[in-house]
């Protein structure tokens, strides 16, 4: 799965993803992104890339603009395609890329629960494959949220998560098919990606708190 994860919306980022930004705030960070916040994502309008700030925890037409009872931070690649909350979206191919520099996971151990950070081995900038909906809430307000799919761990990432769960991370060529292409393609693109070009390595537990921020929370500890 995916629950914390570290964003950018710098200038690099747009020039990596060739964005055009609507919402986003010019050189807006961080590094201990939580559920519910408000988070980056790029979207197609009219052909083009559009970066918005998105709800992360998607929140489906039917709930009116309320968040559901149980969590819609990650939807499952097995089941994204017919699962309530997330058939609508991919039907109608609301599909969007979350920029990221890497994400956080938690092993169990007999000391308590390590937090990692897992990125790509070169550390640049990827994105997570998405879905975003739009709800109306009762007093009209419009929610837009997103949700981030989840694919089955490569070796490295299982032996820190116990669920054996990663999120669909995407480059080059798979982000354009994801974002742009048809179904079939986008679908081709929800794979595991390589244990051999990604690293992890364990930080501090500051992370634990959603309070926590700052470069400090990617430092290697211990």
């Amino acid at each position: 799965m995916c629950g914390r994860f570290v964003s950018k919306t710098d200038a690099a980022m747009e020039r990596a993803f060739n964005v055009t930004p609507r919402q986003w705030r010019h050189d807006w960070a961080s590094y201990n992104v939580a559920p519910t916040q408000s988070v980056p994502v790029i979207r197609l309008e009219n052909g083009g890339r559009i970066g918005d700030m998105l709800r992360w925890g998607l929140i489906p037409p039917w709930a009116k603009g309320a968040p559901t009872k149980y969590s819609t931070i990650n939807a499952r690649v097995e089941t994204v395609d017919r699962a309530a909350s997330y058939r609508g979206p991919w039907k109608r191919g609301q599909r969007c890329l979350i920029p990221s520099l890497g994400y956080y996971e938690w092993q169990v151990t007999g000391a308590g629960r390590q937090p990692y950070f897992i990125r790509l081995s070169g550390g640049e900038a990827f994105a997570f494959a998405g879905l975003w909906e739009t709800s109306t809430a009762v007093d009209g307000t419009v929610v837009e949220s997103c949700t981030i799919i989840t694919v089955p761990a490569n070796p490295m990432v299982a032996e820190i998560h116990a669920k054996a769960r990663m999120p669909a991370m995407l480059l080059g060529d798979e982000c354009s098919a994801w974002l742009e292409g048809s179904a079939a393609s986008a679908r081709q693109a929800l794979m595991t990606f390589p244990a051999d070009e990604m690293d992890a390595y364990p930080v501090s537990t500051r992370v634990n708190s959603p309070r926590s921020n700052g470069p400090e929370l990617v430092e290697q500890v211990g």
